[in-house]
């Protein structure tokens, strides 16, 4: 069975019920993400001013800010009152205990989903923003994550981790000028159980770590951790 967390563009009710689902039904942690400048207005009309009021601020508006990524929480209460005073605020998941995640350029992640595609194998969930593509993927160590890139012989730092500590942002959030999307939205399996919660099937990062390193060879890092 498929839940899909919205592919239009947002109104309030959908980052609420997004946020729902994956609190209460998936026990995923999430945050109200800083969202943007609330006093309007832009620097630069070609940029996203956030409400950090950061002026170097490396994701505009796709972070944590009030409450800070600790927030985070499964408390479907809490996640009522949250969306509820702040109904447009991106969707932001914390990662390392239920899932995590690695992140490259979008057009590398593309090509990444392709070479996937060909060889059979299943992905889990998978986020695309305007810059950046995010595959969710089973919690990780960091000594299994240390040990699987010791075996590459270059690893591009345009490749990210989101494990413990980390975060990333969940549609329909809106990300700067965009919106973030499902590029393979999440799958429950019929049956599936995990202490009374049914929550989507992810990937071991084994399985996905050599393609995505391999694509991140051929996009620049850029100079911004840009969404």
């Amino acid at each position: 069975m498929r839940e899909i967390l919205g592919r239009r563009r947002k109104s309030s009710p959908e980052l609420l019920t997004a946020a729902l689902l994956c609190a209460e039904q998936w026990r995923w942690p999430v945050v109200p993400g800083a969202g943007p400048d609330p006093r309007g207005g832009r620097r630069n009309p070609a940029e996203f001013d956030c409400a950090c009021l950061r002026p170097d601020c490396p994701v505009p508006g796709a972070h944590p800010h009030d409450p800070g990524l600790l927030g985070a929480t499964c408390d479907p209460r809490m996640v009522r009152w949250w969306w509820t005073a702040r109904p447009d605020m991106p969707l932001v998941l914390a990662t390392g205990d239920r899932v995590s995640a690695v992140s490259l350029p979008v057009a590398a992640g593309r090509r990444s989903l392709e070479v996937f595609d060909k060889l059979g194998v299943r992905l889990g969930p998978v986020v695309a923003s305007p810059t950046r593509m995010a595959l969710l993927v089973a919690p990780y160590a960091l000594e299994e994550l240390g040990e699987l890139l010791d075996r590459q012989e270059w690893v591009p730092t345009s490749l990210r981790y989101h494990g413990q500590g980390g975060y990333v942002v969940l549609p329909p959030s809106p990300v700067g000028p965009g919106q973030a999307s499902w590029v393979r939205p999440p799958v429950v399996e019929a049956g599936a159980a995990d202490a009374g919660t049914r929550a989507p099937w992810l990937p071991d990062i084994g399985v996905v770590i050599n393609t995505l390193v391999q694509a991140g060879t051929t996009e620049p890092d850029g100079t911004r951790l840009t969404y």
